[in-house]
């Protein structure tokens, strides 16, 4: 296949490809030993592995050229970047370019294993069921790296929990000794199985990866006791490059190590291997030529195949929900009102003691503590430490492996504990979950709830207090809430459950327990069980009727601009002035809802917690602006914080910076006026 790609270079170098010239010999290895129940994360340069799981040349072509028939993606992504599904094959879900980001994905299915290893018979029949995901007892992971990147942050974090849940995953390492024109003595400090010895509890071997039946034995053995034993290892494989980087990076412009790479050729040894074992020169000519055959035919079959259509582009952006309608009784008879934690508290009790595939981790989520806000209190007392736990401080681990959890028939609530300590978690959050239907061609959503505590609060100062639902928005592939209310944020919460898709759930902190000034609303009676609240369906809570003789407002907002608002107008006595819609949601956002008030107020105040500055109520105000021209007497206009880089931690430079009801009220009359 390499040697037919060098043929017909202009031809397929249209779209870039690599290939594992000189790493066939381990992959082969590997992957001849995978099980249909087995899960494996391959690396860009593991067509070998492929092939050996049972894939075909035509396959990975029709991949190589981005035809809509390609089985991973319907040419939506590179050659080599697999997601499979299929029943007679090991799973492979989706993974970006894989240059160390797949073992936290890949860590998470392990892990998901590991949770569904320690129910009970009878549990694990209800997880089957729930599921739709059955898998067998001695499954395992294979997550296959570069060398180079196992150098990366997000690699420790991996290598950490698989060690530290002793989790039954094969990390393959192959150590070519490049990066791309880095080599290995400019940029590791040591080897993969060296590095991965200071884990303990993961058991490291180097071999050469260019002899097969040390590469074959080697890897049986391991298999056996990971399926077995129920722990991690990793294998340190050796190999040349003897290939281009990629089809855009070629060898020649920087390699000096070429004819000695070429001296460590496996395929001369693997030749001499079939001659030592009875086969005969003809025999192993015939392979050559039947493999040139079809290889040739392969290539040519998918050159003819068409590309995708224009319409293709739009499916498959996000999986179909069940959830389009308001369900249940959002104000039950004799309820008792309760805080917004609460119900947010509830609201995951009830789905775990409901679903036995929900599960609950984050940092300090356990039982001593039940998270920082109580947010998860006794909830891992009720369900055990298997399902409620601890993580380590590793924000891109907890975001990261709701892939591989979810793709174990699982589905995760996570947590990062502050809204300021996402920003190691977008990586994965960007990369691997929000992208994983989109580009598996919808064969892998990931279903998973990410809880983020967010917004100022009793002088927490510039890393507990800031706001950044812009830069999430502005992640294609997610679903986004921001309720400002407990009955919203239980409603929200069980349509996220119940959404095969990723959200992302924006919890205001201040409105936790109503104890800032004049946010008593967002206390609620609570919800009954079945009650739901479909995503993109914003509330006009503070609704008016136009009066031709009188000017009127149209304030759009969420979270806690839905209090400063409501608070602001009521202290104007202009409650029957002032519309008020509370978005719910960031993404889907309810148009429809925020257009028909613009049109009939003719007035319109975006307000935001955020700096207004580049952030999602500008695109918003443009938004509204570009539809509402005809229908408005006035600029749309925002009021946010003030635009400064971070929010201070003295209580008077705080109150100058964040968005305020007086604020508002000056704003307010301001537009009015105009």
């Amino acid at each position: 296949m390499t040697e037919l790609y060098e043929e017909n270079f202009k031809t397929v170098s249209k779209y870039v490809h690599a290939t594992s010239r000189g790493h066939e010999v381990i992959q082969t290895a590997v992957g001849m030993q995978l099980l249909p129940q087995d899960y494996m994360f391959p690396y860009y340069r593991d067509d070998s592995m492929l092939l050996a799981i049972g894939m075909k040349p035509y396959d990975l072509m029709l991949q190589l050229l981005a035809k809509k028939a390609d089985p991973f993606s319907g040419g939506r992504t590179y050659y080599s970047h697999p997601s499979l599904n299929d029943i007679d094959k090991p799973k492979i879900p989706h993974q970006s370019s894989a240059t160390g980001m797949q073992a936290i994905p890949a860590t998470g299915v392990a892990l998901g294993f590991h949770y569904r290893e320690s129910l009970t018979e009878e549990q694990r029949a209800a997880v089957d069921a729930s599921s739709e995901t059955s898998l067998s007892s001695d499954s395992i992971v294979v997550c296959s790296l570069g060398d180079a990147s196992v150098t990366e942050g997000e690699i420790a974090e991996a290598f950490q929990m698989a060690a530290l849940k002793q989790l039954p995953i094969l990390y393959l390492v192959q150590d070519n000794g490049w990066d791309i024109s880095a080599n290995a003595a400019e940029t590791r400090a040591q080897n993969a199985a060296e590095y991965a010895a200071g884990f303990h509890g993961i058991e490291a071997i180097s071999i050469d990866g260019t002899d097969f039946e040390e590469s074959y034995n080697t890897i049986q053995t391991i298999i056996e006791k990971i399926r077995t034993e129920r722990r991690p290892f990793l294998v340190h494989a050796t190999v040349p490059l003897l290939n281009h980087h990629t089809s855009g990076v070629r060898m020649e412009f920087y390699r000096d190590d070429l004819e000695e790479s070429r001296e460590r050729d496996p395929y001369p040894k693997m030749r001499q291997l079939l001659l030592d074992n009875g086969f005969t020169v003809q025999d192993v000519d015939d392979f050559d030529a039947f493999a040139k055959a079809e290889t040739k035919k392969a290539l040519e079959q998918a050159m003819a195949m068409p590309d995708p259509e224009p319409a293709d582009l739009f499916t498959h952006d996000f999986a179909p929900t069940s959830i389009t309608e308001e369900r249940g009784e959002r104000s039950p008879a004799g309820a008792e009102k309760v805080v917004m934690v609460d119900c947010a508290l509830f609201a995951i009790e009830e789905l775990m003691r409901k679903h036995p595939e929900c599960l609950l981790y984050g940092q300090d989520v356990g039982g001593r503590l039940g998270g920082v806000f109580r947010e998860a209190a006794t909830l891992a007392q009720k369900f055990g430490d298997n399902r409620v736990f601890n993580t380590p401080i590793q924000e891109a681990f907890i975001v990261g492996s709701t892939v591989g959890m979810s793709a174990a028939g699982l589905k995760p609530i996570v947590e990062v504990q502050f809204a300021d300590y996402i920003w190691p978690g977008l990586n994965q959050l960007f990369t691997e979950v929000s992208r994983s239907n989109y580009l598996s061609n919808g064969k892998w959503p990931v279903s998973m709830i990410l809880r983020v505590p967010i917004g100022a609060y009793g002088s927490g100062g510039p890393y507990h207090s800031s706001s950044m639902e812009s830069v999430v928005s502005n992640i294609r592939g997610l679903k986004i809430a921001y309720p400002s209310n407990g009955a919203d944020l239980k409603g929200l919460m069980k349509a996220a459950y119940y959404d095969p898709n990723p959200v992302v759930i924006f919890e205001h902190k201040g409105l936790y327990w109503s104890k800032v000034k004049g946010t008593k609303g967002a206390t609620s009676v609570e919800p009954s069980e079945d009650y739901v609240l479909p995503f993109g369906k914003a509330w006009v809570l503070q609704e008016i009727w136009k009066k031709e003789e009188e000017e009127t407002l149209s304030i759009i907002t969420y979270g806690m601009g839905v209090h400063w608002a409501m608070n602001a107008t009521a202290e104007l006595g202009l409650k029957d002035r002032v519309e008020i819609v509370d978005l719910r949601t960031l993404h889907p956002l309810d148009y429809e809802t925020v257009f028909s008030s613009v049109k009939k107020c003719g007035k319109c105040l975006v307000v935001t917690e955020e700096p207004s500055e580049n952030s999602f109520s500008r695109a918003l105000q443009g938004r509204i602006q570009e539809e509402c021209f005809k229908y408005i007497d006035a600029p749309v206009m925002v009021i946010g914080s003030e635009n400064m880089p971070a929010i201070p931690l003295n209580s008077v430079l705080e109150e100058t910076m964040i968005l305020s009801t007086e604020k508002i009220k000056v704003k307010i009359e301001e537009i009015l006026r105009y």
